[in-house]
Order: structure tokens, then C-alpha cells, then sequence
């Protein structure tokens, strides 16, 4: 299926985009210094769920139907939940650039469950490729030796993996939502994700015995607002604008933000590992999406034209 037309607003939007989200690591970094994991997970999605839901209400939309909650009750357990109570957990274990590198797999796993969980959406050749390279380039940061001695670093990659595979998964379930607008779908999935992460984390975490100062409440607030509730609402539009194909170019850049991110604020190290292991990540996207090779092909099969004789291109001239 071809891909839509990229406009420069659609680029600015994604760049942008990518920003917000490699900037969620960076906030994560900062609120585990003084906050649980379950914790920082709750505030995320309650503060997105909260801003979501009065933006949807001020636009006029209605709150989803009774037989719609179940659904969004899931999408918010594996697309908010999980995934960011594991993305929390692993980062205190490791830095948030190499988290954002191994949450690049996202699209791999998605690429790998759509062809035996949808009729649709069959892996070819080209696709089978570009997943052995990807999930090749994984190993890579995991490290050979990880599975030996499952130390606490291992741990926190798996659990970072983990939830690429839940993104995964929400993004092939998420198909029955499509009859309710992306902001009330947000707004719903986020409300149900709060739901279930506040009682956990005062269960986990008593969070109320908890002393965070201003910066940690500002990153809490960022990452709720910023990173989750407007990083969706520009998700859809670029989703609306670009097609779902272009939106995937995202994930070749978040990583790249989080890693300069916490290498000029937290002083985080970038390994030759994390580097090799990206670099593979991104071959493989870059082989399922298919849009790099074929205009590589193209600039090969061009014409290259044949200079006049005696002409200023002459060689010898």
C-alpha cells in the first residue's frame, strides 16, 4: 500500500512528535529519583486522562458508550498501564536512552503479531527480512551474556521489551475503536488506565509517604501533559494528515532525541553497543517499510546521461 504525500507541516509535526516522546525518558529519569515506578506510572495517566477527558468535553464530544468501556478498559491496561509501569520499572535499572532504543521494537513485534493475529496483514519476504534484522540488532543491546546471568540491567531491558510487545498488541486490538473519535478513544483509554494504576500504586508504593520536590513535580506534570496527553492528540493528526505508514518515521527519531537528551542533561553513556544495536533496529524498520530500498532502486535503474562529445564533461577535457 503506498504511503501518503509527506508535507513540510507533516515533518515539522513528526520531528516534533518525536521530541515529545523522547523527551518521556528523560522526565521518567527524573521523577524515579524521588518516586516508585508505579507511582510515576499513575500520575501519567491520570494527569493525561484528566486533561483529555476536559478537552473532549470543551470540543463538544459525548464520553463513550457502556458496551464501549470494556474494550477501552483493555487498550488502557495494555497501552497505557503496562507498558508504562514496565518502561519505569526497567529504567531503574537502565538509562532512558538505551530504554528508548529497545522501545524502537515496538514495530517489529506489531509486524510479527499482525500476520498471525489479522487476515490482512501477511509478513512477506522483504518484512521477514527486516524482522531478523531488527530483533538481531535487540540481541545486540541485550548483550549474549544476559540470558547466562540474568543480572538487574537484563531485567530492566526485558521489562522495556515487554512493553513493546503490550504497544504491539494495543495497536492490533486498538482496530475496534476505530468508530469513536481518536480524542475520545484517548480520553476513555487513559480514564480506564487511571483507574486501574491508582489503587496499584498506593497498594505498591504509598506514594503519600513520598517527599518529591518541584522538579520532580514539574517532570510528573511534563510527562503527563506533554508527553501523553498532547504527544496523542498530535499522534492523531499526523495519523489524519500523513497516513499510518508515515507515522512509523517517528520511531526512527524518538530514540535519537532520548539519547541526546540524557546524554547533555543526565550525563548518560552512549555505547558503541547502543549505537550497533540502534543502527540494526533502525535497517530492519527501514527494510518493512520498504520506501528507502525501492528509491534506492529507483536512483540505480535511472538513466545516467551521456555527456556530448567534446562537451565541458568530457573525460580529459
Amino acid at each position: 500500500m503506498a504511503s501518503m504525500q509527506m508535507k513540510p507541516g507533516d515533518w515539522l509535526q513528526i520531528f516534533l512528535l518525536a521530541l515529545v516522546w523522547g523527551l518521556s525518558f528523560f522526565l521518567t529519569e527524573i521523577c524515579l529519583r524521588d518516586l516508585h515506578p508505579a507511582s510515576v506510572a499513575a500520575g501519567r495517566v491520570t494527569t493525561a486522562a484528566l486533561t483529555l477527558l476536559g478537552i473532549a468535553l470543551l470540543a463538544g464530544h459525548r464520553l463513550p458508550a457502556l458496551k464501549d468501556w470494556a474494550p477501552l478498559a483493555l487498550m488502557g491496561l495494555i497501552n497505557n498501564a503496562l507498558p508504562f509501569s514496565l518502561i519505569m520499572w526497567g529504567q531503574t535499572r537502565i538509562d532512558g536512552g538505551l530504554a528508548s532504543i529497545l522501545n524502537a521494537t515496538t514495530p517489529l513485534f506489531t509486524f510479527v503479531l499482525a500476520h498471525f493475529l489479522t487476515k490482512d496483514e501477511r509478513m512477506t519476504r522483504r518484512g521477514a527480512a527486516g524482522i531478523a534484522i531488527g530483533f538481531l540488532g535487540a540481541l545486540v543491546l541485550v548483550g549474549p551474556g544476559a540470558l547466562a546471568g540474568l543480572g538487574g540491567q537484563s531485567w530492566g531491558q526485558f521489562a522495556v521489551m515487554g512493553a513493546a510487545i503490550c504497544y504491539a498488541c494495543a495497536g492490533i486490538y486498538g482496530r475496534r475503536l476505530r468508530h469513536l473519535s481518536p480524542l475520545v478513544a484517548a480520553a476513555g483509554m487513559t480514564t480506564a488506565a487511571a483507574l486501574v494504576m491508582l489503587p496499584l500504586a498506593a497498594l505498591l508504593d504509598r506514594p503519600w509517604t513520598a517527599r518529591p520536590d518541584t522538579a520532580t513535580w514539574t517532570a510528573l506534570l511534563t510527562l503527563g501533559l506533554v508527553s501523553t496527553a498532547f504527544a496523542y492528540i498530535l499522534y492523531f493528526r499526523i495519523l489524519a494528515s500523513a497516513g499510518a505508514t508515515n507515522v512509523l518515521l517517528v520511531t526512527f527519531l524518538v530514540p535519537i532525541t532520548a539519547l541526546l537528551l540524557g546524554t547533555l542533561i543526565l550525563d548518560e553513556d552512549i555505547t558503541l553497543t547502543a549505537l550497533s544495536g540502534m543502527a540494526m533496529i533502525f535497517a530492519g524498520l527501514a527494510v518493512i517499510d520498504g520506501r528507502l530500498l525501492r528509491r534506492l532502486s529507483t536512483v540505480r535503474k535511472a538513466p545516467v546521461p551521456r555527456p556530448a562529445a567534446g562537451g565541458p564533461d568530457t573525460p580529459g577535457h
